[in-house]
């Protein structure tokens, strides 16, 4: 009795000050069990503003639905990997909560662009869609985004494959205050739609076209983007060294590039990338036509570039390696997987003497996992059944 009088004294402004901190399973599965009074306060309108409802194969039209009309103030809401629900609980839920900001839906191979429509319909002022791996959407509901949905900031349509430059056109034309823009293994996406986002988009900070059909010609338009802070042109059709070195002068606000499996880049162009890249942290050369003289150059110019990650050049030393840790004031990441020229007694000599810089190879990140494991208390041999 003396707990429940203590319980009884809590003001509901306590409670919801305390259910805020719980999970959405959390809150469902144990607090909305305990009473009645609980149950209510779980179900309180504000706690269903933000919806993380991923990989719940419970999740049903029905469920959404409920949800829908239990509190159409959802601004934000993710189904991704949710495989029991359909494009009617989308509409559904489109219709009952207009003030919808934020949409992903991952993985959601079941959906169409009926789905896509419904949202651009009933919720003009989104602001965030992330849809990517979704087979079955189609240029028309990027369509409707791009004429309905004025407010879009983030977009993420990678791995969308019937996508293609027709439906990123209206997208670019009509969400001008667009930032975040990602693509990736979007074949029919060319250097029509980069063209057209540095040209409407000017807010763009962050573009990413990871595997798609882009070149040159179009990635130079990017050099329009004076907010550029992130660019992702990972294994794009073709890439030549002159443009990026011309983005990387151009671009003074950049400070992530990632240029992995672009055979064609090579030491002169990063030696530019250092000299150029005033506000540059990251920067990823993964398979690319580079040497020592790569990382002597980012370790004798820059003075900003934390991370840097050169696996699978194999024309990398452990000269390259020596000296870019010796020289750069800024190193804190040096990625050196299957560079099979540096020798690992030369990479363990380089972790005693430079203890601030992580060294990524097979053998050092099997030690970091290993050593993590021992702090988590696993001890070799001891099986999870045995314990």
């Amino acid at each position: 009795m003396k707990n429940n009088s203590v319980l009884s004294r809590v003001k509901q402004t306590d409670y919801q000050t305390i259910f805020s901190n719980l999970s959405l399973d959390e809150r469902c599965l144990s607090a909305s069990l305990v009473c009645k009074y609980w149950r209510d306060l779980c179900l309180d309108f504000q706690f269903w503003k933000q919806l993380d409802l991923s990989s719940r194969q419970q999740v049903t039209d029905e469920l959404l639905e409920k949800i829908a009309s239990r509190s159409q103030n959802i601004i934000e809401i993710n189904i991704s990997d949710c495989r029991s629900m359909s494009d009617t609980g989308v509409c559904v839920l489109a219709f009952k909560c207009p003030g919808l900001l934020r949409y992903t839906a991952y993985r959601c191979k079941q959906l169409s662009d009926t789905s896509i429509i419904a949202v651009a319909s009933h919720c003009p002022l989104l602001q965030k869609v992330h849809v990517g791996n979704q087979d079955k959407l189609t240029d028309e509901g990027l369509k409707q985004l791009g004429s309905k949905c004025r407010e879009l900031k983030d977009i993420h349509f990678g791995q969308c494959y019937k996508i293609s430059d027709e439906g990123m056109i209206v997208i670019a034309k009509g969400c001008l205050k667009l930032q975040r823009i990602y693509m990736q293994e979007n074949k029919l996406v060319t250097d029509q739609s980069v063209k057209a986002f540095a040209e409407h988009c000017p807010e763009l900070q962050y573009v990413g076209f990871m595997g798609c059909s882009v070149t040159s010609k179009g990635v130079i338009h990017l050099t329009k983007l004076r907010n550029l802070s992130s660019l992702d042109l990972r294994h794009i059709t073709e890439l030549d060294n002159e443009t990026v070195m011309e983005i990387v002068k151009r671009c003074k606000n950049l400070s992530s590039l990632n240029l992995c499996l672009n055979w064609i880049i090579n030491d002169r162009c990063v030696e530019v990338i250092a000299k150029e890249g005033q506000n540059l942290k990251e920067l990823y050369l993964v398979s690319c036509k580079i040497t020592d003289y790569a990382l002597i150059a980012i370790g004798r110019y820059s003075m900003t570039i934390e991370t840097v990650d050169v696996g699978w050049c194999k024309e990398i030393t452990d000269q390259g390696a020596t000296l870019i840790a010796q020289s750069s004031k800024s190193l804190r990441y040096l990625g050196l997987m299957r560079c099979d020229k540096v020798n690992e007694v030369t990479v363990e000599q380089l972790v005693q003497q430079y203890p601030h810089i992580t060294f990524s190879t097979v053998l050092q990140d099997c030690k970091r996992t290993l050593e993590r494991a021992y702090q988590m208390g696993w001890t070799p041999g001891v099986s999870a059944a045995s314990s």
